[in-house]
């Protein structure tokens, strides 16, 4: 494909030449000052975070249609889009009174036509529309049609619409009909049109000032094209193979750059020393193992064996344990830390709640009593002295493994010789630990937890820079979940379960999604659910209650109580979602669980099944459908984390999925490249060798590369210091 056109015969850019370019090296301009657009204007496209004109023309159209040959107006098929060329026949404005107190609406009517037929345009709520047209004029309208219940003239509904002007000559000339045309993400107050036209002066003024990171040897061998020809296609192709071609280009960019970020931190990381590696002998083994009260399952050796070896080595680990619910990720954690101990350093396990902190601490209090290992943990509420003693003792080495949330990392916490930290469910990228623990003078093992399940293409751009190992085994006992959905009729039937299960000296979990009633939204709370079921449906049973308004002592006494089995039934909003073991319960209940995540339910169900009893999700529904429909279906259907996970991202797509996992990536421009397995693994192999042959990115064809990467990553995934 040749670079961006320079005639006014080209398809893309038909109006005129394009615009002497700026000098190079020149200061980009503000886009308010490329041709059309001006301050108002300009502050609007500020909003979709266009600042400049190159910006602008990195902005991507969300999709094409193509317009490029008009459909008659008898040729018209209900629901089906179209764009037709027409004459206005006549303008009309109805204004239609409110009832009941309801504001009174307003349609404007216009109907249009060509020599085969005729349809009507409505406008509703915008009587500005009746001034818009004029008897005569034409027309090119773009829209779905529809037809009132189903009979009558065919309507299009707020179409897209251009005039004509009979000065302008061809259909070609214009930029939005007679071709393939972009659409894009808009903010209120900027339309299609207005987006087209300043796309297409900044096509023809600043297309020489994209840069293209990718040297020429990389194109080439990808059979990719210019990024500049690339640009150009995306926003004005001549085919819809031009579009595809310049899409594949685009989301390998985003593919390769971040890969590429990934793999210079993990360079970076690999050259850092600790000065020392670890011996994990087989007596160190032995006596590690001998502390568990249960062998371990061969996917946990396996993971142990990964960990051992990333111990041998000088530099320090970065790893990620990845397993589903219940696979035995603690256990493999405290083996490592074990190890590390073993070796005379210290320990420390970061939780992501204080709940879930103490339960790690009484776990590992219980597997090493009698051991010369001291456990402590750091705790919210804890008394000044007892705190004070406490962070004495780790800094003067005397803790060998300590327990606590991230408030580890504040500055007064400091640590003799920590070797090993283990970080649960928490900033995944595992940047801002490794810089905090830098900023104390440590260089630490990593080890970071996680029980969400991720498909394997994910894991390699949210995991780059990790060795990650996977946990895809059920220990022996641990029993599948069975789940049901609750509609309103089977409401009273499911309490009636929870009753035989704490009758048989079981335990419940109730989870709700609020702390407090809300007038605004119809859920149930934990407070009121607490209080209904103590009354009006457990009233000789022990309901508790806990959720995260709660302090620490409150909490703690809360979790207690159930754990010692004197409150029967809990209830609870998700400050239990992760980590909490009861292995007594057997029965959870989710109100209102299509307001929850797919993931979040997933971790959810986790709380039980812990023990041998057999062991029910009730999922409490009400007519949902949509999305939170497939979610319920996607729970009663299985209970297996990594297909979850899948379901999971086909149903939100790449965008939503991140979500707050998102630590350290940038916002993706085509976040369906991360469902191109093929592609995103040419992209890291491509990557990860070019780094490896300039690891500095210092050779001249990799400086323009060099620099997006440190304006793009520098502070997320800490390049600057790379």
């Amino acid at each position: 494909m040749p670079r961006f056109p320079d005639s006014e015969t080209d398809a893309r850019s038909p109006e005129r030449a394009p615009r002497p370019r700026r000098r190079p090296g020149a200061a980009e301009p503000p886009v308010q000052f490329l041709k059309g657009v001006g301050p108002a204007r300009a502050g609007l496209l500020g909003k979709l975070g266009v600042l400049t004109p190159v910006d602008l023309l990195h902005y991507y159209p969300r999709a094409h249609e193509d317009r490029s040959r008009p459909t008659r107006a008898a040729d018209l098929v209900e629901g089906t889009p179209a764009v037709a060329r027409v004459t206005v026949a006549d303008v009309e404005l109805r204004r239609i009174p409110g009832r009941r107190g309801r504001r009174s609406l307003s349609v404007v009517r216009v109907e249009v036509g060509d020599e085969t037929g005729s349809f009507f345009l409505e406008f509703w709520n915008q009587p500005f529309r009746a001034k818009q047209f004029a008897e005569g004029e034409t027309l090119v309208v773009s829209g779905k049609p529809t037809a009132p219940k189903g009979r009558g003239a065919l309507r299009m509904t707020t179409p897209e619409v251009e005039k004509v002007d009979p000065e302008e000559g061809t259909d070609e000339a214009h930029l939005g009909w007679g071709r393939i045309v972009p659409v894009y993400p808009l903010t209120k107050g900027i339309g299609q049109r207005d987006l087209r036209r300043a796309v297409d002066e900044a096509l023809r003024s600043h297309i020489e000032e994209v840069v293209d990171p990718l040297p020429p040897a990389l194109l080439e061998g990808e059979r990719l094209l210019p990024l500049r020809d690339a640009v150009a296609a995306i926003h004005f192709p001549r085919s819809m193979e031009e579009v595809e071609a310049a899409r594949r280009r685009l989301k390998f960019d985003e593919l390769f750059c971040l890969q590429a970020a990934l793999a210079l931190r993990r360079r970076s990381l690999v050259r850092e020393e600790r000065g020392f590696a670890y011996d994990v002998t087989a007596e160190i083994d032995r006596r590690i193992r001998a502390r568990f009260p249960f062998p371990f399952t061969a996917a946990q050796d396996r993971v142990v064996r990964e960990i051992a070896g990333d111990l041998a080595e000088r530099h320090p680990m970065n790893r990620l344990l990845q397993g589903d619910v219940g696979s035995g990720k603690t256990a493999v954690a405290l083996y490592a830390m074990l190890a590390v101990v073993a070796h005379h350093r210290q320990a420390a396990l970061l939780a992501p709640t204080e709940i879930l902190a103490e339960q790690h601490f009484r776990g590992f209090r219980r597997a090493l009593e009698g051991s010369r290992v001291r456990v402590e943990v750091l705790a919210g509420g804890m008394r000044t002295k007892e705190r004070r003693d406490l962070l004495t003792a780790v800094r003067r080495g005397f803790v060998d493994l300590l327990v606590a949330t991230h408030a580890v990392l504040e500055g007064d916490v400091e640590f003799k010789d920590l070797g090993i930290a283990v970080v649960d469910e928490q900033h995944r990228f595992g940047v801002h630990q490794r810089r905090d623990f830098r900023d104390k003078g440590l260089r630490p093992d990593l080890l970071h937890l996680t029980a969400t399940p991720i498909p394997r293409t994910l894991a390699l751009t949210l995991f780059g820079d990790l060795d990650v190992s996977i946990l895809d085994e059920r220990p022996p006992g641990r029993r599948p979940v069975r789940t049901v959905a609750v509609g309103p009729d089977g409401e009273d039937a499911a309490w009636a379960l929870v009753r035989r299960e704490v009758e048989a000296g079981r335990q419940a979990f109730t989870i709700c999604p609020l702390v407090e009633e809300s007038e605004d939204l119809d859920l149930r709370a934990a407070e009121a659910e607490a209080k209904r079921l103590r009354t009006a449906v457990f009233p000789d049973l022990r309901v508790g209650l806990l959720h995260g308004r709660m302090g620490a002592t409150e909490k703690r006494a809360a979790m207690e109580e159930f754990r010692a089995g004197r409150t029967q039934v809990l209830v609870s909003t998700v400050v239990v979602e992760v980590g909490v073991d009861i292995p007594n319960a057997s029965v959870l209940a989710v109100l209102h669980a299509g307001r929850f995540g797919l993931s979040q339910l997933h971790q959810l169900r986790g709380r039980i099944g812990r023990g041998p009893h057999p062991s029910t999700c009730l999922l409490f529904t009400g007519k949902e459908g949509g999305d939170a429909g497939r979610r319920i279906d996607a729970m009663v259907e299985t209970d297996d984390g990594f297909r979850i996970a899948e379901m999971d991202f086909a149903i939100r797509g790449p965008g939503e999925f991140f979500g707050p996992r998102q630590s350290g990536l940038p916002d993706l421009r085509f976040p369906e490249a991360l469902l191109d397995g093929p592609l995103l693994q040419r992209s890291r192999e491509a990557a990860f060798a070019l780094a490896a042959r300039d690891p500095e990115l210092l050779r001249p064809e990799h400086r323009p590369l060099r620099d997006l990467l440190l304006r793009r990553f520098g502070d997320r995934l800490d390049l600057v210091r790379v």
